[in-house]
């Protein structure tokens, strides 16, 4: 602030209007979550209390014993300090250590898999035993109620962990498939020279403005009757797409596909096309130069264009929900079904607890890739 000219700082009173409007919308956003959160581990007595205060400390939850003592919430806030900094600086060299054998995108599937993995294992299985032990040693009692009860429910009783399976196949199949076609087409788009990628991009975009319902009922009779349309290929073994998550990707990669494409094609555009010319007078094809050159500059606005892939596939309702049989069903819409049918206070606080369970993999997958974030929102990707 001292380098910047004396007529171009802000005065103090804006200042402090600016950062009290942001506190306050950041109250606003985060509020909901963390009351959520809350009520998600408590007794269903507790969890919808008059009293605030009784939401927060659960006495009911205290008094049969569930709770965390002092140990335990120190316990618990060193795991999830040190999650944050094996995210932050582990994952990057896990990821560059399996360069060699996995494409960077696989790796940091994996390595972000691993790292959810082991915080479910520390948390929940291994760091509990450990701190009762002490804890009963030790004579502490339960300071804050806290119980677990509730995701035991729905994860294992509910079976909730299919639909988080079903979840997980949509998501990473529209990004896959997103980012391959897209990264192909905006290379492509990028270096065509012409303005008729320009005014394709802008006709596909119309498309992509469209009303999901449009394009999922124009579709709907193909899924339906595809196994009449593919038996003179498949024969008597041709498959009924209807209720499969093979049709739900393939609705969310045509409605997703023309903005990753445009967007993608962005990034490709800041990276300058001497990098190409480059890599041809070394030898490269174009398919060469596009793997070897390009895209290790690329990976910023890769992971920036994937996450929005990501969260259209992880949190769409309307396409899941018309074309998806309740086997199949992902989360999202099963959770709308846990609210709408459910009618106890002990069956509203597990749907609230699977509610709150979805946005885990999301906070994860932005402290995973919150520097790759960054960096290709702000700079669009890295300049050569």
């Amino acid at each position: 602030m001292s380098d910047m000219p004396k007529a171009l700082r802000q005065p103090l009173s804006l200042r402090l209007s600016s950062a009290a409007f942001l506190a306050f919308w950041c109250l606003l956003a985060a509020f909901p979550i963390f009351w959520i959160a809350v009520m998600s581990f408590k007794v269903p007595i507790d969890a919808f209390a008059a009293n605030p205060l009784a939401v927060v400390f659960g006495p009911a939850t205290r008094a049969q014993g569930k709770g965390l003592t002092a140990l335990d919430m120190l316990a618990l806030g060193g795991l999830l300090w040190l999650t944050y900094r094996a995210a932050v600086r582990g994952l990057p060299a896990m990821v560059a250590g399996m360069a060699a054998v996995i494409p960077p995108v696989l790796g940091w599937i994996v390595a972000a898999a691993a790292l959810g993995l082991g915080f479910v294992l520390v948390g929940f299985v291994l760091l509990p035993p450990i701190t009762d032990a002490l804890n009963a040693a030790l004579g502490l009692e339960p300071l804050l109620g806290v119980t677990t009860e509730n995701y035991q429910a729905v994860w294992v009783e509910n079976a909730f962990w299919r639909n988080f399976v079903n979840s997980l196949q949509v998501t990473l199949g529209v990004v896959l498939v997103s980012l391959t076609v897209g990264t192909l087409a905006g290379y492509a788009l990028a270096r065509a020279g012409s303005n008729l990628a320009f005014w394709i991009l802008v006709v596909a975009l119309i498309f992509r403005a469209l009303p999901h319902s449009v394009l999922v009922a124009g579709y709907l009779p193909v899924f339906i009757n595809s196994a009449e349309i593919l038996r003179p290929i498949l024969g008597e073994n041709a498959p009924t797409l209807y209720g499969q998550p093979l049709s739900v990707i393939a609705v969310l990669v045509a409605i997703n596909q023309p903005f990753t494409i445009w967007m993608l094609r962005s990034f490709f555009q800041n990276i300058p096309a001497e990098l190409d010319e480059a890599a041809r007078v070394d030898g490269c094809t174009h398919f060469q130069a596009f793997r070897w050159v390009i895209m290790p500059v690329m990976w910023p606005g890769v992971i920036t264009t994937g996450l929005f892939s990501f969260l259209l596939g992880y949190n769409d309702f309307l396409v899941t929900s018309l074309l998806l049989d309740q086997s199949n069903m992902t989360m999202v819409p099963a959770i709308a079904g846990y609210f709408n049918r459910e009618t106890t206070t002990t069956d509203q606080v597990e749907a609230v607890a699977a509610a709150v369970s979805i946005t885990a993999p999301l906070f994860l997958l932005v402290m995973v890739f919150q520097r790759q974030i960054v960096s290709g929102l702000t700079a669009g990707a890295v300049k050569g």
